[in-house]
């Protein structure tokens, strides 16, 4: 039988990403790289909270805007980290980063509206607002000789016609690593105020930097009137990719509609898990620097592997996990993915998977240097000449 669904969901593409996931998801032997989450437990004394909020029969209904005590923790930690001051009615939690980016465009997105998308970047924003009816384009960062990729503010900005309602910005990026400076995001942030776009920066990222505290953020130079959104998830920084827990910071004046669409979407993040990430946010400082430590050293050992195979081109990346490199001689990456998981047991995928085209893939790094060096034994052969 053949079911009429929404034309908006029929016309979604499937995710290259959980496509090359599902082709190797359980045969014996297989090292997944595919995914963006480490190898490695939530850290025991989030687990330990998380279990004490059950025990104390935090299972009830919250507010919809979350929990009071984990949106003050996280004004505070927002305002130590980034030096300015956040209040914590600019804080709505949410059922994940990716639950944020949907509330977000709910409360802002109208069918027709315009959206730029700064790209290579994991898709679920862009199909996000395509679910809502908004016209989306995306603009691609550039790549000199050496790989770096760099962001042309020039072209982007002409680039924005007079209709564009939203921009939306990943720094640090999945899947390049490429991270915005403060500099470029002065230029940004001015030109939206010129404008009046709304400038919705995905955070999530952020922690995972290899030189500093953070990354830059909008939130060091923003006031509580600009029409900016930051977006921020538990899921990388402090090892919950399954918990399901983020946040939003917005303009208070908004903060209802927000709620609303908390309310109207899931009721509210489940309770003992935004106790969770209260312990998260006010223990987890030392658990964040050792972890982005033995990332460091995992990139390396990654980075330097695959640039010595002669076909790979390889720029180190600047923050997050993950090696973004271009294979010579491939013509259909979504295939040679396959082909690579079918012959050596690695699972990578391709850039289409970001709206990129190209001979390009993503692998996860966030995981054992043994299993890594595997990884990169099994591929010697291929991405060797």
């Amino acid at each position: 039988m053949v079911y009429e669904i929404s034309r908006t969901a029929g016309k979604l593409e499937r995710s290259h990403i959980r496509a090359v996931m599902e082709h190797g998801f359980g045969k014996e032997g297989v090292i997944p790289l595919w995914f963006g989450e480490s190898d490695e437990p939530t850290p025991e004394f989030i687990k330990e909270a998380g279990k004490a909020a059950i025990d104390a029969n935090f299972t009830t209904y919250p507010p919809s805007a979350g929990l009071p005590v984990l949106r003050k923790a996280i004004s505070r930690y927002m305002t130590e980290l980034y030096g300015t001051q956040i209040s914590d009615q600019q804080i709505t939690v949410a059922a994940s980063g990716m639950q944020g980016v949907m509330l977000s465009f709910q409360c802002l997105l109208n069918p027709g509206d315009k959206v730029k998308i700064i790209s290579p970047i994991w898709p679920n924003a862009a199909n996000a607002a395509r679910l809502l009816g908004a016209d989306v384009s995306s603009f691609l960062l550039q790549r000199d000789e050496a790989g770096k990729w760099s962001l042309n503010l020039e072209r982007l900005f002409s680039d924005c016609d007079a209709g564009c309602k939203l921009l939306y910005l990943n720094s640090p990026n999945n899947p390049t690593g490429w991270v915005a400076t403060r500099e470029e995001l002065v230029a940004i942030l001015d030109y939206c105020r010129k404008r009046g776009i709304w400038l919705v920066c995905d955070d999530v990222y952020g922690r995972m930097v290899y030189e500093g505290k953070s990354a830059p953020s909008v939130a060091e130079i923003m006031t509580a009137e600009d029409q900016v959104i930051l977006l921020n998830s538990f899921s990388k920084a402090w090892n919950m990719t399954g918990w399901r827990l983020g946040w939003i910071t917005a303009p208070p004046e908004i903060g209802l509609s927000l709620a609303r669409m908390t309310e109207f979407n899931i009721s509210g993040a489940a309770p003992f898990i935004q106790k969770a990430g209260v312990a998260a946010i006010e223990q987890g400082e030392a658990f964040i620097q050792a972890n982005r430590a033995a990332l460091k050293q995992r990139r390396d050992l990654v980075c330097e592997g695959l640039a010595a195979f002669s076909r790979v081109t390889i720029p180190v990346p600047e923050a997050a996990f993950y090696a973004y490199f271009s294979v010579e001689g491939v013509e259909d990456p979504f295939a040679y993915a396959i082909e690579i998981l079918d012959k050596t047991g690695v699972g990578i995928v391709p850039g289409s998977a970001f709206a990129h085209d190209g001979p390009y893939f993503r692998m996860c790094f966030a995981c054992s240097p043994g299993l890594l060096s595997e990884a990169l034994t099994r591929l010697e052969p291929h991405l060797n000449r």
